[in-house]
């Protein structure tokens, strides 16, 4: 009994490990995207419309861009009203929206640290089949399902490969912090 309860301890404390890891490398993948995106932006020359950066515009009725406000300006806002019943202004709205992005990227990069620790078959691929998967059920489906953007076939198939690279780029980060980390401060 005695050695079981040693072994599931030691496991809790990998996990541990491995969250904390994941933690601290969706933080930095999080910033690395947000790079990569502002490169891509400036690449192109055109900003791009994305359900989760940036922001994106429509022609109205009479041919003007609309600006929208990107899905995670869109999350804070309802958090915040749903929450604690408070409208947020246009400058808490440029602090908001980040912190959405980065507390988001952050709990799902702890959650694949802590998962890698319980099911190695997740870190094949370098985190890239992770940014994918992330991409597919956050991007595709989740933030429109939650009315944060319009629908994937509304967007052209640009902007959904331009979000799928965003992510391919965090989850590739994410894994490389995660391990680095797990060899080395957090061994």
């Amino acid at each position: 009994m005695r050695r079981r309860e040693q072994t599931n301890g030691h496991r809790e404390g990998e996990v541990l490990k491995g969250l904390a890891a994941g933690i601290i490398g969706g933080l930095v993948a999080s910033w690395v995207m947000e790079e990569f995106q502002a490169g891509w932006t400036k690449v192109s020359e055109t900003p791009l419309e994305s359900g989760e950066k940036g922001s994106s515009g429509h022609d109205d009725e009479q041919g003007e861009v609309i600006q929208q406000e990107p899905a995670t300006v869109k999350a804070a806002e309802a958090i915040s009203e749903g929450v604690f019943g408070h409208e947020l202004k246009q400058s808490e709205k440029e602090i908001a929206g980040p912190a959405v992005h980065y507390v988001l990227g952050a709990s799902v990069g702890g959650l694949y640290g802590a998962v890698a620790e319980v099911v190695p078959e997740v870190k094949i691929g370098a985190g890239l089949p992770f940014g994918a998967v992330f991409w597919l059920v956050v991007d595709e489906a989740a933030v429109p399902l939650l009315g944060l953007s319009k629908g994937p076939t509304e967007y052209p198939l640009s902007t959904h490969g331009y979000a799928l690279a965003s992510h391919l780029v965090y989850g590739l980060t994410t894994d490389i912090v995660r391990r680095a980390l797990r060899k080395t401060i957090l061994s």
